[in-house]
């Protein structure tokens, strides 16, 4: 079945109420740091936290009647199932969702909690679809699927209708690709509504799937990636010809480059995105060159990201830009020898958080110990200020790289 431009102004007009017409606001900030006039879709503020809602609630409403007593079905361990549960719910449709069996728990409580059957079966997706198809046969229910299905994609589509209605004058979208039902979507409405405009898809480097089949490669992805929700092997039957025929450029990006998008849109938007809702900021600030001058649209896609991961972004990137550092000094095991240390940390305005002695794993004399600090710092320079008075207060401080 063909997705077209009416099909996702018609699925607009469903989700009229239904859904929340969420921000796109221009980010003076990102602007100034990428040369580029950067504006913001923030589907992270949806009341699932993420842009699945617009697909899942445009399949729902239009079930027959007989197939929405029956109930549905979708096999989904993130932002998919939640819509699925969320919108069934609204509409008095049963949601069945069936998860990997290593889902984590708080992820199934929150789909419960949306009035949802959970299911859990298998140790992955693979094995959790498959448990899920046998649901279709022996229940009669019908299968939601979270990205190959042209009521899906129309759905998604309308994010692109709302980016372009507030700025007609567009000229790049920068979206995720996971499935391909959020950018084949975007592609179609964007296309049909200005044919000049330029889409750019962003991967995981670790789930470059549409990169290498665009290229003619067989995908082997694979790996722990923050970008969870766009970690998928295989694009849509649907939606890799729109891929194809509609999208300029698949560009990927790596980890360290999606945890800094991750920290920068909390520090700079004082808002929460997922690895998969931040790999759009991540194309852009590792290739700024290429958009510079240009209006460009991003997809903030979802913020459903676990709060221990969350914390994890948030250390490692002060570690990254320096504001967070470990010094190792070899301090005389003599009285006052840590004191006077940390009195010259102090003394040039580092904030030690964290001591930890190494003693019997020290290559220094038995008669000194080797004492790692941890510094909070303003920056790179402040840091080698701090090295610096400690060099001229008689250490030899040992910068420990993570």
């Amino acid at each position: 079945m063909t997705v077209t431009l009416a099909a996702i102004e018609a699925a607009a007009e469903r989700l009229r109420g239904q859904i929340v017409a969420t921000p796109f606001l221009h980010s003076l900030t990102l602007s100034e740091m990428t040369g580029a006039e950067v504006w913001l879709k923030f589907e992270n503020l949806q009341y699932t936290a993420a842009f699945k809602e617009r697909g899942a609630y445009n399949k729902l409403v239009q079930l027959p009647v007989e197939a929405r007593a029956r109930g549905v079905v979708a096999m989904s361990a993130g932002n998919h199932a939640q819509a699925v549960a969320h919108h069934g719910r609204r509409l008095g449709i049963p949601a069945t969702i069936v998860m990997p069996t290593t889902t984590p728990f708080t992820k199934i409580e929150g789909t419960r909690r949306l009035g949802a059957r959970v299911v859990l079966a298998g140790d992955g997706v693979d094995e959790a679809a498959a448990h899920a198809q046998a649901l279709v046969t022996a229940e009669g229910l019908t299968l939601i699927h979270p990205f190959d299905d042209a009521q899906i994609i129309a759905g998604q589509g309308t994010v692109a209708l709302e980016m372009l209605a507030a700025r007609p004058d567009l000229e790049v979208l920068l979206v995720p690709i996971g499935g391909g039902g959020l950018i084949a979507g975007m592609a179609i409405a964007a296309k049909g509504l200005a044919p000049a405009i330029e889409i750019v898809g962003v991967e995981a480097a670790l789930y470059p799937s549409v990169a290498c089949l665009l290229a003619g490669r067989t995908p082997a992805p694979g790996g722990a990636t923050i970008a969870e929700g766009i970690a998928v092997k295989q694009p849509g039957r649907l939606t890799l010809p729109v891929i194809r025929a509609l999208v300029s450029e698949v560009m990927l990006v790596e980890e360290a480059a999606i945890e800094a998008a991750v920290l920068a849109f909390l520090e700079i938007e004082k808002t929460v995105v997922e690895g998969a809702g931040a790999v759009g900021l991540a194309a852009l600030l590792a290739e700024p060159q290429r958009f510079r001058g240009r209006r460009v649209g991003l997809v903030l896609s979802g913020g459903n990201i676990d709060s221990r991961l969350l914390s994890a972004c948030i250390l490692r990137g002060l570690v990254r830009t320096e504001r967070l550092v470990r010094l190792r000094v070899a301090v005389p095991d003599t009285p006052g020898s840590l004191a006077r240390i940390t009195a010259v940390i102090a003394q040039a305005g580092g904030n030690v958080i964290d001591v930890e002695h190494q003693r019997a794993f020290s290559r220094s004399s038995v008669k000194q110990a080797d004492v790692d600090f941890t510094i909070e710092t303003r920056n790179a320079e402040h840091v080698e200020q701090v090295i610096g008075a400690l060099s001229e207060a008689g250490f030899s401080p040992q910068r420990l790289i993570v």
